[in-house]
Parts: C-alpha cells; structure tokens; sequence
C-alpha cells in the first residue's frame, strides 16, 4: 500500500497543504468524539506509520510526539456526549472534524482535506473521503494517531478519579466488564445517555 498516492496526486494537481482528518470515540459509552486534522510537509516520513488502531500503544506514543513535532499544522476538534445525545454520533463524528479543520485553518492556508470515510459537504475547499483512509493516506494515518492518543488519554484521567469503571484499559468502549461496572456503581458525568447499556440503566432507574 502506497501511502503517499493520494498526497501525491494531488501536489501534482497543484495542492500545497493537505489536511488528513480522522476521529476516534463513535463507539464508547463514555466521553466525548475527538477528531484530529494534520498537515504534513511533502517530504515527510514516519516509518510503520498506518492507522492507529493497528499500533501498539508504546508506537501511538512515540509517533504522536513525532507528528507534533514535524507537522506543518495539526488541530483537535471535540464534541461532548450531551451534544452526541442531541445530534447522533455520526453528526458530532462530523462536527469534531469541522472544528479540527478550523483549528489547522487558523494556522495554515489549507487547500485540500482528506478524510476517513466521512464527506464534508459544508467544507469551503475541496475534500475526499477515503474508505479506510486510515490505511490508505500518510495524512490520515497521521490524524488518527493524534485523535487515538488525545482520547485515550483523557480516558487514563477519568480513570484516576473513576478506577472502578476501568477505563485505563476500557477507553469507554461497552465491554462486559464495563458494563458490570455501570449496573454495579451507576453513572458519572460524561455517560452518553442515548446509547444501549447506558440507556438501560437509565430506564431501569426509573
């Protein structure tokens, strides 16, 4: 897989400064969606670099120092869970990438965005979404390691105040352990009140 195809083609169609957009959290039960946008130099290398969820934690880490530092511009964009109730999560999916895009915007004169499967009709420039464009775009490979590292480590935090939930080793994804613990110990602030499990909680406390 040529990581480079899509970024290349369009250098040579004149772009200068490619956004790769990814997002991570559409399925835990907790917490908010996080997106990231990234924009790398043309000369850039990362190798092994691929979607984050194919690394193992220790390469996410050293990784997401990597693109921080050799990034020409990188923007988090978050969406909360009272929003995702309101909205859905593929909308808040698409909003935290908007608001990322927003942030690389302030910094650089963006002229093209990449995204992991998720079009942008409201976008004022030109934009592809790539199915498993995590894989497929250095860019995106590069956002998805940002969003992955920012939401997992907000997870390690409310782990610390909330070590009964497990989330150090959860994320907030809905495992059985997970799931035990919120019928055992109940809801915290941050609990996406639309979802299954959490749903079921709510309408057993009733």
């Amino acid at each position: 897989m040529d990581l480079y195809k899509y970024e290349n083609e369009l250098y040579n169609e004149g772009y200068n400064f490619i956004g790769g957009v990814d997002e991570v959290g559409r399925g835990p039960l907790i917490g908010n969606v996080v997106a990231a946008c990234c924009v790398l130099s043309k000369d850039f290398k990362l190798e092994g670099l691929t979607d984050s969820k194919k690394l193992s934690e220790k390469k996410r880490n050293e990784f997401y120092d990597y693109i921080i530092k050799h990034s020409l511009a990188y923007g988090i964009g978050e969406v909360s869970p009272s929003e995702i109730d309101e909205i859905n999560i593929y909308e808040a999916s698409r909003k935290a990438m908007m608001i990322a895009i927003g942030e690389v915007k302030k910094q650089i004169k963006l002229d093209y965005v990449l995204t992991d499967a998720m079009p942008l009709p409201d976008l004022d420039i030109p934009s592809l979404p790539i199915i498993k464009g995590d894989a497929k775009s250095i860019t995106i490979a590069a956002a998805s390691v940002l969003a992955k590292v920012t939401r997992d480590r907000q997870m390690y935090e409310l782990d610390k105040k909330y070590p009964m939930y497990d989330f150090k080793s959860n994320k907030g994804y809905p495992t059985k352990k997970h799931i035990e613990a919120i019928n055992k110990y109940g809801l915290i602030d941050g609990y996406r009140k639309t979802y299954g499990p959490v749903k079921e909680v709510l309408d057993g406390n009733k």
